[in-house]
């Protein structure tokens, strides 16, 4: 074994398959459990393994609920606002890392001020802003205030700036102008940063519950969050097993999308956290 080989300690390993069953086992058991009738959900002490298993809570699930709806909603709005911040915080995450012009340094400090502004201090004025629009009860008054973020205009903002300048000064030279330069060179570098935007973006927004709460008064336009709140939790009694297996489905997505773009986001991560 060469000098520069270093041999991972075992207790490493134990700590790690310690942590990974922590972060593992709560999902397993919503799982498990959402194939348990109600009263097993409902069992102390609970069980691990269904001893009768249904599929009563999925049935209830798409069968009472107009599961379709909420979940086409929940897709569009999470879609549309990943896409935006997709768009306009590359655009300007690319403005204020190549890009020269009056008050660039003034608006980056306005951008990193907004990071540590709590979401509950906007709440309001984005409500009162959304009402005076006419666009409360409407899947673009869910989308429009959250198409882009400090965060992301952050990260894309570091990234770029580990970009080689010579390869955008090599493209003015050829011509090319500042919107062609963003599209054609600077989104497919960008590729690791825009998949770690977008799976975080997509998970908060498909996740999102007070929002789509406060604006969608009517059934039609409620998300899957929302629909799975109010129709599982009554006024005399919480149908655990129907949270669960909405759980499941509201987790399934989040998952697939995080497994596919996996590789993306740790190296977009690792690149942006070097600078």
């Amino acid at each position: 074994m060469s000098e520069t080989q270093v041999r991972t300690p075992r207790w490493l390993y134990a700590v790690l398959t310690i942590g990974l069953l922590l972060v593992v086992l709560p999902f397993a058991w919503m799982l498990v459990s959402s194939f348990k009738p109600e009263a097993e959900v409902r069992a102390v002490p609970p069980t691990w393994w269904p001893q009768t298993v249904t599929a009563e809570n999925y049935d209830t699930l798409f069968t009472r609920l107009d599961f379709p709806t909420y979940f086409l909603n929940s897709a569009i709005v999470a879609l549309a606002v990943t896409a935006g911040n997709v768009v306009f915080c590359s655009m300007l995450g690319y403005a204020l890392a190549k890009l020269e012009f009056p008050g660039k340094r003034v608006l980056f400090v306005v951008v990193l001020g907004t990071l540590m502004v709590p979401g509950v201090v906007t709440f309001v004025p984005l409500f009162v802003l959304t009402t005076n629009l006419n666009l409360t009860n409407t899947l673009p008054g869910m989308i429009l205030p959250f198409l882009a973020g400090p965060f992301g205009v952050f990260l894309i903002r570091q990234y770029v700036l580990g970009l080689p300048d010579e390869l955008i000064q090599a493209a003015r030279v050829d011509g090319a102008g500042e919107l062609t330069i963003f599209a054609r060179v600077i989104m497919p570098l960008c590729g690791p940063a825009l998949a770690t935007l977008a799976v975080l973006t997509f998970l908060t927004s498909w996740n999102n519950f007070l929002w789509p709460l406060v604006v969608a008064t009517s059934e039609d336009k409620y998300t899957l969050p929302v629909a799975l709140a109010l129709y599982a939790v009554g006024q005399n009694a919480t149908q655990y097993g129907l949270l669960l297996a909405g759980s499941v489905v509201v987790v399934l997505p989040v998952l697939v999308v995080f497994l596919l773009l996996q590789r993306y986001i740790v190296q977009g991560i690792a690149m942006t956290g070097i600078k």
